[in-house]
């Protein structure tokens, strides 16, 4: 019979979320030796990350730092501080590891060689199983028993499960249908935690379109383009891009980059006027030169598009804008193609987002994102409050602020053992 002492069970951690920040965050975590469970709504994990990979997953981005950092906005320095442990070189050489080779696309956005965000997936899935992390699928997290022991709704009834510490990784309020629906807010708010609304970002906007632009013109893209719009302070901002015209407004790549600053603005003044460049590369004088040539028998519409080269959806916004007297002063509409104005009334609502802002506040958290209101409860990912823009920004900071969270945990519980 030994007289050795018995090991120390392992310390028990939670993790509520199963994408990438849940799984990044277990994954750590099960690294440092504690016992790991995972807890997803769904029926399996990481189903926003394979959807938002289906037309090529989106890894990180390229861009050098500090420039990426201020992607953040007004959460740049304490995304930065995330970041100088996990940036998007360590997320690059993490795929890597993994045996996802990624490259650098034309626009500075990151891609795995295949494109495809299934089998990165699928492996680290199974290679986190193979180190012990266990998974409970259909569990969706209410709160917290008054005991402290966390509260899951499942198909067999309530379940209460005991953890020393648990990191929360339950994503936004975008895309519910993929399990980040927001439900979490509540709850939270319920215990006393500072949580800012959640909001549509990287999002469209709707515009009162005539019958006809909407039976028309709906779905049809507008490239190139020049947006030009001015932020909450008064400055002004350009970016030359695509969108596409929608039956409700205006959405797409370059729309989204001005997203935030459009909405805030719409919070605050009930709208916003985003103004398009029709024809970059083509100066006012040259347009209202072309347009002041006869235009003989043709058509108003024809003679515009043949002297401008807009296309039919161009010239369609146009006629949506100007009043029929207009085409007759080529000065006028001249000014117009060059400056376009819509005016935007609402974002779409924010489970059509590709992300939302909002979420906990840092000001509730430490610097190891533990709440302050209850220790030993983490939080990382989507549910903080940030935003950035499309393009890989958002992934990454996911990863770099579960790997703050977790290594707050396992920091946390060493010093109570």
């Amino acid at each position: 019979m030994s007289n050795l002492p018995s090991q120390p069970a392992p310390a028990r951690l939670a993790i509520v979320g199963g994408g990438p920040a849940g799984l990044f965050a277990a994954e750590i975590a099960r690294a440092a030796g504690l016992q790991v469970d995972l807890f997803d709504a769904m029926g399996s994990v990481g189903r926003k990350f394979l959807i938002a990979g289906k037309g090529g997953l989106n890894l990180t981005h390229s861009e050098a730092r500090p420039a990426f950092d201020a992607r953040y906005r007004e959460r740049q320095h304490p995304v930065a501080g995330w970041l100088d442990g996990f940036d998007a070189a360590a997320l690059r050489a993490w795929a890597a590891a993994r045996g996802v080779e990624t490259f650098v696309g034309s626009s500075g956005r990151v891609f795995p060689v295949d494109l495809k965000a299934a089998p990165l997936l699928r492996g680290w899935v199974r290679s986190l199983r193979d180190a012990g992390v266990r998974f409970h699928v259909h569990h969706r997290w209410t709160g917290w028993a008054p005991d402290g022991h966390l509260r899951f709704e499942t198909p067999a009834g309530v379940v209460l499960h005991a953890a020393d510490a648990s990191v929360l990784a339950l994503g936004g309020a975008s895309w519910p249908e993929l399990g980040s629906d927001g439900a979490w807010v509540p709850v939270l708010a319920a215990d006393g935690v500072d949580v800012a609304p959640l909001a549509p970002a990287n999002c469209g906007f709707d515009v009162d379109w005539s019958a006809h632009l909407r039976e028309r013109h709906a779905g049809a893209p507008l490239k190139p383009v020049v947006l030009h719009w001015h932020d909450a302070h008064g400055v002004a901002h350009a970016l030359q891009g695509e969108c596409v015209l929608t039956a409700t407004g205006i959405e797409g790549s370059a729309v989204y980059a001005a997203a935030a600053d459009l909405r805030d603005l719409i919070a605050r003044d009930g709208v916003a006027t985003l103004t398009l460049d029709l024809a970059p590369g083509r100066d006012l004088d040259r347009l209202q030169e072309a347009l002041l040539r006869p235009r003989g028998r043709r058509s108003i519409g024809e003679h515009v598009r043949r002297a401008t080269g807009l296309d039919a959806v161009k010239s369609a916004l146009l006629f949506e804008v100007l009043p029929r007297e207009a085409f007759d002063d080529a000065s006028r509409l001249a000014a117009t193609i060059k400056r376009l104005p819509l005016r935007l009334q609402a974002p779409r609502p924010v489970a059509e987002a590709i992300s939302s802002a909002g979420g906990v506040r840092l000001e509730a958290l430490d610097t190891r994102l533990m709440l302050r209101s209850r220790p030993g409860t983490f939080v990382a990912g989507e549910m903080l409050d940030w935003e950035a823009p499309t393009g890989g920004y958002l992934l990454t900071a996911c990863y770099a602020s579960a790997r703050v969270a977790a290594l707050g945990a396992i920091d946390w519980l060493a010093a109570r053992a």
